[in-house]
């Protein structure tokens, strides 16, 4: 059932597609990522900077490679939300370069990067819970590898490390999906017909929560390995299982400097994985927009996110957050 809009909760969903006609802290421009944790965070900070700021917001469609590339060359866009540190190479170097200002892990937990199969598979074939169980018999699991779209850091480490295990050679394909979604799909299709499947995926998400994985055993984190791979020109991939990822909302230097009270709002931004998967299974359950799953976490966890804001933004939210 859809979520049944309260008469404040109709007001956010306006204002998550609208500009608000305050302008106290000017124009700011947001990464709405092409997955769904990252597009609930942008939805939800967008609506805080318009409604308790009086920010004009402007979202930009975009991943983690264009966007730190743009910010790099351009320093556009302003926010950019949920950067899996570990896996973008290029972050640190932003960093260093005063180009982009880390403020906030903004999933407080870390997220889980890892090659998994589903667990019916799993449990009927124990030996593809390794990946040389695999290489002894790719069919096992449809002779493919599902991996993330392009664009997406994981689409150059997952390459390279497919490359450095000899997967085409051992029988693997490689099948790259155009989206976020369809790779979400292919896991509910493997799971409505007990099919093979092993590819990447990632947590905190709805379909992980929805559909039960098991992790496939691959070499050990190996920090240089994992480093190289994650560069198109790697000359040397070395397969290595993915690190714990920092996950974070990062900003330009300049908009730190032009924003401070915005940038103080945003480090203080941060959900739990438990909270974020919920708040990703209510929408995927629901077939729920960006803005409605916004709606959901705005209205089901006031205590959590009023603590974000400062006083003068409370009381421009006092009407929601009674």
């Amino acid at each position: 059932m859809k979520l049944k809009l309260t008469t404040a909760a109709v007001a956010i969903a306006a204002s998550l597609g609208a500009t608000s006609a305050m302008a106290d802290c000017g124009k700011v421009s947001i990464t709405e990522m092409d997955w769904a944790s990252s597009q609930v965070v942008t939805a939800v900070a967008a609506f805080l900077m318009q409604q308790g700021y009086g920010c004009d917001v402007q979202k930009v469609p975009s991943s983690t490679v264009p966007a730190l590339t743009s910010l790099a060359e351009t320093g556009e866009p302003d926010i950019l939300t949920e950067v899996w540190a570990n896996s973008t190479p290029a972050y640190e170097g932003l960093l260093a370069e005063g180009k982009l200002v880390e403020l906030a892990d903004v999933l407080s937990d870390g997220g889980v990067e890892a090659w998994w199969i589903p667990t019916y598979l799993a449990e009927s074939n124990p030996e593809l819970t390794t990946w040389e169980g695999i290489m002894a018999n790719p069919a096992a699991v449809g002779g493919k590898f599902h991996d993330c779209p392009s664009g997406w850091a994981c689409d150059i480490i997952n390459n390279n490390n497919l490359k450095a295990a000899g997967a085409e050679a051992g029988g693997l394909e490689r099948f790259q999906h155009g989206s976020g979604e369809t790779l979400q799909t292919s896991i509910a299709a493997a799971y409505a017909e007990k099919a093979p499947w092993f590819g990447y995926y990632w947590a905190p998400t709805a379909v992980l929560g929805k559909y039960p994985m098991v992790q496939v055993k691959v070499p050990e984190y190996n920090a240089e390995g994992h480093s190289c791979n994650g560069d198109a020109n790697c000359e040397n991939p070395v397969f290595s299982a993915y690190p714990a990822a920092k996950v974070v909302t990062a900003v330009s230097g300049a908009f730190m400097e032009r924003e401070p009270e915005i940038a103080a709002l945003l480090k203080n931004v941060s959900f739990t994985n438990a909270q974020m998967g919920e708040v990703l299974a209510w929408r995927l359950d629901n077939n729920a927009s960006n803005e409605e799953a916004a709606v959901y976490f705005l209205t089901n966890y006031k205590d959590v996110w009023a603590d974000w804001l400062s006083d003068d933004a409370k009381g421009k939210l006092a009407a929601i957050l009674n």
